[in-house]
């Protein structure tokens, strides 16, 4: 499975001088927790990514007031990028790389593809686990169900048993 298949598509944005009230709204409405900053003057290249942590801690910690502040003062302007093709393994390990949360997925021509972040992987992953799980608790039931033994004691002289394994 490659990161291609797990990212979001559909990636919100929004301009990079739009005001930090107006991103907590549109992350609201569309219960998403970051934001793609586009550059003013070309709405089609992205420039930053701001979540909705960057904007408790780094605003409403320091008591600043959302409608006075323009939303690119808070994002990460580190965009990091993870080519489509790689794998789970390599998404998680570039994002414990760069202590990050989300990264860029990117089409092999570097254009971006969409966005991935640790609920994607984390629920990946799970449904990965719970396969295993279905398949242990399948093979416990088939051995329940067998009818004979696995293995038929043979009494030795001297009460000792042997147990010989039949196929």
């Amino acid at each position: 499975m490659n990161l291609a298949s797990l990212c979001r598509r559909e990636i919100l944005s929004i301009s990079a001088e739009a005001s930090v009230q107006k991103a907590v709204e549109l992350m609201r409405v569309h219960h998403v927790g970051a934001l793609a900053l586009t550059d003013p003057e070309d709405p089609t290249r992205v420039v930053g990514l701001v979540t909705d942590r960057d904007l408790v801690i780094h605003l409403l910690a320091q008591d600043r007031p959302p409608e006075e502040q323009n939303v690119g003062a808070f994002s990460s302007v580190n965009l990091i990028r993870v080519p489509g093709t790689s794998s789970v393994y390599e998404g998680v390990q570039a994002m414990h790389q760069h202590g990050v949360r989300r990264v860029f997925v990117t089409e092999p021509n570097g254009r971006l593809m969409g966005l991935l972040s640790i609920d994607d992987l984390l629920v990946s992953i799970a449904d990965e686990l719970s396969g295993l799980c279905e398949a242990l608790r399948t093979g416990i039931d088939m051995e329940s169900a067998r009818t004979s033994p696995m293995f038929t004691p043979h009494e030795l002289p001297g009460g000792v048993y042997l147990a010989a394994h039949e196929p």
